[in-house]
């Protein structure tokens, strides 16, 4: 189907995605939504208003709370993204004032002398003043929708600070998960170390006693020395994602206190609106529905110039030889003008600009109808995340449960000279990964719901 067609066939999806625009045409392109989300089984429904804007306090974790809070007042790029509203702001108050004559003001003073035969003959000075006012009636429209436009693009800066919101608060909450989640890490390796000297300790013994050779005795130190080398990796780590929540809530490395605590864990049962609602909560699908607004006001306004336009001009003027009666009623003169204009021949320049900004408007349609389709897959993507890593934690804990048995039974067999220490050694490494991969699935899972929640709008819309 041709772009104009595709027009043609709009429906009023934008005034579903758009609640309560004052700037949303008639008309909006046409994208289908399912009635529902493919992976959403077992998740109930949440109401329309549902209120997403505080969706961390859902881990009960309130260090991450905190930092998420620093973050969204202390941020540099959100302060910026601040600063951009106001510009838009700004910038649709002088588009406005097209709309409403312009008032000038001027005043002159002018001396002179008259020469004859050499020498001045008189002398004079003159005083004016004057007003002059001008305006042009927008009987077709271009003014307002150039108003429309730069008011869709104080809509689309807003929605861009609500989608730089959501992006922080997702960011830190990941961040802060990374680093729990390495400190848990850390923690099991330390663990770890405490069963691998004893075993390394064992090992030297019987070896001193003749009952183990060598052999034995290096591989159990070299199994507690590569135990060792991860406490520096995951300190580096730890450090390092502390730098990174720094940066996030806008302060030099080093100036956040990350307190202590375990990996948060989101809520068991997550409330998951029907897609339309999800839809309308995205501010990314939002600032694209207002860019696509934006275009289309555009269009009508390049279209506007083959039509003529009418300006209204009047001056007030008043003319002295002394200040005392600048303002005298004698001395003033008015004039009114009313002149109309339009192009000719511009050699095909009104017609390109309107192919052009034509192509713009596609663009614009294009770019929305691509950011409900991505808003769609991330929300299933998400659901399915949560979805497989409960799953798969679930399963590890058993495992990693039974790993932690069979090293116990190991070391003891060992102790009793039933087995040899290859086997020991086997049984540590499997507990010790096993315990990593349940740490780090931990924060998968989290990390998850994090992406879920940000996915379902992050809480931030015009409607917060």
């Amino acid at each position: 189907m041709s772009f104009p067609a595709r027009l043609a066939a709009c429906t009023a999806t934008l005034l579903v995605v758009l609640p309560g625009c004052r700037v949303t045409p008639a008309q909006g392109p046409e994208v289908t939504l399912p009635v529902s989300w493919r992976n959403a089984a077992g998740f109930p429904t949440a109401s329309p208003d549902r209120d997403l804007s505080t969706w961390w306090s859902s881990f009960g974790d309130p260090q991450m709370t905190r930092l998420i809070r620093e973050a969204l007042a202390g941020n540099r790029d959100l302060a910026s993204a601040i600063a951009r509203v106001r510009q838009a702001q700004a910038q649709r108050d002088a588009q406005r004032a097209s709309l409403f004559p312009s008032v000038d003001y001027d005043g002159s003073r002018s001396s002179g002398k008259t020469w004859n035969d050499g020498s001045a003959d008189r002398s004079s000075t003159s005083y004016s003043a004057g007003l002059s006012a001008s305006w042009e009636a927008d009987f077709f429209g271009k003014n307002r929708q150039a108003v429309l436009a730069a008011s869709a693009e104080v809509e689309t800066a807003k929605e861009n600070l609500y989608s730089a919101q959501s992006s922080l608060a997702s960011e830190v909450a990941l961040a802060y998960l990374d680093l729990r989640s390495a400190e848990e890490r850390l923690a099991i390796v330390k663990r770890s170390l405490t069963t691998r000297e004893e075993t390394t300790q064992l090992a030297s013994w019987r070896a001193q006693a003749g009952e183990i050779d060598q052999l034995e005795l290096r591989q159990a130190e070299s199994s507690l020395e590569t135990a060792r080398s991860q406490i520096s990796s995951q300190e580096q780590n730890i450090a390092q994602t502390r730098n990174r929540l720094a940066l996030l809530c806008g302060r030099a490395p080093g100036g956040v206190s990350t307190g202590s605590g375990d990996i948060p864990s989101p809520a068991r049962r997550l409330a998951v609106g029907i897609p339309a609602d999800t839809i309308r909560q995205r501010p990314d699908v939002r600032a694209a529905g207002y860019q696509w607004v934006a275009a289309v006001a555009r269009t009508k306004v390049a279209e506007a110039e083959r039509l003529p336009s009418l300006r209204l001009s009047g001056s007030l003027g008043i003319d002295s030889l002394t200040s005392d009666k600048l303002f005298s009623p004698a001395s003033t003169a008015t004039g009114l003008v009313a002149g109309l204009s339009g192009p000719i021949f511009d050699a095909g320049r009104i017609r390109a600009n309107i192919v052009a900004q034509g192509a713009v408007e596609e663009q614009a349609l294009l770019s929305y109808e691509s950011s409900v389709l991505t808003a769609l897959s991330e929300v299933e993507d998400a659901l399915i995340a949560c979805r497989r890593t409960g799953e798969r934690l679930t399963t590890l804990q058993k495992a990693a449960a039974s790993a932690k048995q069979a090293s116990t039974l190991a070391s003891q067999k060992y102790r009793a000279g039933v087995i040899d220490i290859t086997t020991v050694l086997d049984t540590q490494r499997s507990d010790l990964a096993l315990e990593e991969t349940v740490a780090a699935v931990k924060a998968d899972r989290a990390a998850a719901h994090i992406q879920l929640y940000k996915a379902l709008g992050g809480g931030w819309s015009a409607g917060s």
